[in-house]
């Protein structure tokens, strides 16, 4: 137990230190990275949809990395916005890391970009431990997952420096008790605002941007009640004994917006899913699959 808990400690403090740094090379561009984070089906890739949208009718310089196990779809959605849009195929990995993101933004950010959104791997696990270097983080869930999702992933929504409520317009059809989801989201991150949206009828679209124009340009975002510090200590929401322990370096950064999607080649097997007991998971960089607009 001692070896899994320090492997994984000394895996995320570097993890930190890259995330660090690259955060300082993106506020010296002016770039406002946002990491989006929720379980799969929460809804997130369609409201970001709207977003990049109102961002460009509002001429914001605007544009997304997303992150998928498998298909390029998710690209193919964001780039009807009109925004840069870059898919990355993860092949099994359940997360992104600070290194990865160095590596797929190098060479790729049009200059001039101000919003940089990067929707994660739908997951609430893994993601919530990786500080990639962002801006803000944003944590998402849908009334149809549940009132007492915060309570179970509290990780995820205690770093969070906002919390935001999707599919609201479905609220009332599956019973949501928002006053319970509200008292969850308070007792694992206090003083968080939770932001209620929906991507059929635009509720709460602009007030989301809004949130995130205002940390660009400027204003100090809410104080996560989990801090790096804390998820070193702590890791993922299993407990410290699960340890990941990959490796992956700085990562690479592959052709063009529009030319063939490249692959690595790796086969993951079984090792696409790390488990409850601490068994380490090798796996490579993925793979970078170029969005294009549909």
């Amino acid at each position: 137990m001692c070896r899994s808990v320090d492997v994984q400690t000394a895996v995320l403090a570097k993890n930190d230190g890259l995330a660090a740094e690259l955060r300082a090379d993106l506020a010296a561009r002016r770039v406002t990275a946002v990491n989006l984070l929720s379980s799969p089906g929460s809804g997130k890739t369609a409201l970001l949809e709207l977003v990049l949208r109102r961002a460009r009718e509002r001429g914001l310089a605007v544009a997304a990395l997303t992150a998928d196990l498998a298909t390029e779809n998710d690209a193919r959605r964001l780039a009807r916005s009109g925004a840069p849009v870059k898919q990355v195929l993860t092949g099994g990995l359940c997360h992104l890391e600070a290194a990865q993101l160095r590596g797929l933004i190098d060479g790729w950010l049009p200059d001039g970009i101000r919003l940089l959104f990067v929707e994660n791997v739908g997951n609430l696990v893994c993601p919530a431990s990786y500080d990639l270097g962002e801006t803000l983080r944003v944590t998402l869930m849908s009334v149809t997952e549940g009132e007492d999702k915060p309570l179970k992933y509290p990780t995820a929504f205690g770093a969070a420096h906002l919390v935001v409520l999707t599919k609201t317009d479905l609220g009332d059809a599956v019973g949501f008790d928002s006053a319970v989801f509200s008292a969850a989201v308070e007792r694992v991150n206090p003083g968080v605002e939770v932001l209620r949206t929906s991507a059929r009828d635009g509720q709460g679209v602009d007030t989301l941007l809004d949130r995130v124009i205002a940390v660009a340009d400027g204003t100090v975002p809410h104080a996560p009640l989990l801090a790096a510090d804390h998820l070193r200590r702590h890791g993922h929401d299993h407990g410290p004994a699960e340890t990941h322990g990959h490796d992956h370096g700085p990562a690479e950064t592959h052709g063009h917006d529009h030319g063939p999607a490249e692959t690595h080649g790796h086969d993951h097997g079984p090792a696409e899913a790390h488990d409850a007991h601490g068994h380490d998971h090798d796996h490579d960089h993925g793979r970078v699959a170029p969005a294009t607009p549909a």
